[in-house]
């Protein structure tokens, strides 16, 4: 029976997630802070003092994550392992909500609306407009994969529940051989993106990935056996499980408070 880890974590504090600030970012690219890099720096820490050492990493398309990643696979000196980035990494698209500072969408939508549009499993923002100067569907870097029929270019705002569509078949298969084969691969990516990663792996229902938050720069260990036998995926033992339980509480605190700011 092989055994291997998927470390998933959230990119450390961006411009954006910083409280002062508070915006929506989805798909605009944001730089971290300079708390957000000292973060991507400690979960590298994190990874070296547990013995966790990436084969690969995986990033989105956006600079918060990549870096995170970079300063992260240098602290344990991983910085030479392959890395790939990948939309279906992407923060979800907020649609019209990116850009905007989460007050400002609560005065305009209501608490009710406001809290369906940015917690709900199914329920999208209102798209945003192709005049929009955070739209980015004419970005060179958004096109298609060929896993599947999607275009990113055509994206326009996504629920939690597309994040987890579009994930899949990435998952399918870029992960899931590698953890066939034994190896431990670093994902570094978005909230939404983890939550919905959680929600995959821990069976955790619709309402229950609501109440979840995800601190920046804390990375979640999920670990795998996997039989070997031909056509056999990998099977997730238990429950994901922070590096830094104590950071993580504190994290999603912090997440908790941009919301209801």
């Amino acid at each position: 029976m092989a055994l291997s880890t998927v470390v998933v974590m959230r990119h450390g504090e961006s411009t954006w997630t910083d409280a002062s600030v508070n915006r929506f970012a989805g798909w605009v690219d944001v730089p971290l802070t300079e708390r957000g890099r000292a973060q991507a720096a400690h979960a590298g820490a994190l990874l070296k003092s547990a013995g966790l050492r990436p084969d690969v990493c995986f990033t989105s398309l956006l600079r918060r994550s990549i870096v995170s990643a970079e300063i992260a696979l240098d602290a344990v000196d991983r910085l030479w392992v392959p890395a790939e980035r990948t939309w279906r990494l992407n923060e979800r698209h907020y649609g019209a909500f990116q850009g905007q500072t989460r007050p400002a969408m609560r005065e305009r939508y209501g608490e009710e609306l406001f809290s369906a549009y940015r917690r709900s499993f199914d329920v999208r923002p209102p798209e945003i407009d192709a005049a929009s100067p955070y739209f980015q569907g004419h970005d060179a870097r958004y096109c298609p994969d060929g896993l599947d029929g999607a275009d990113p270019s055509q994206i326009r705002t996504e629920s939690l529940a597309d994040v987890v569509a579009r994930l899949r078949p990435w998952w399918q298969a870029r992960v899931e051989p590698l953890v066939a084969e034994g190896k431990t691969a670093l994902i570094v990516t978005h909230g939404s993106v983890v939550r919905a990663i959680k929600k995959e792996l821990e069976g955790l229902s619709a309402n229950e990935i609501s109440q979840v938050n995800i601190p920046t720069g804390v990375p979640l260990t999920y670990e795998f056996e996997c039989s070997g036998r031909q056509g056999e995926r990998p099977r997730v033992i238990g429950a994901g499980s922070y590096l830094d339980p104590d950071a993580a509480r504190a994290g999603i605190a912090a997440v908790n408070q941009l919301g209801s700011a």
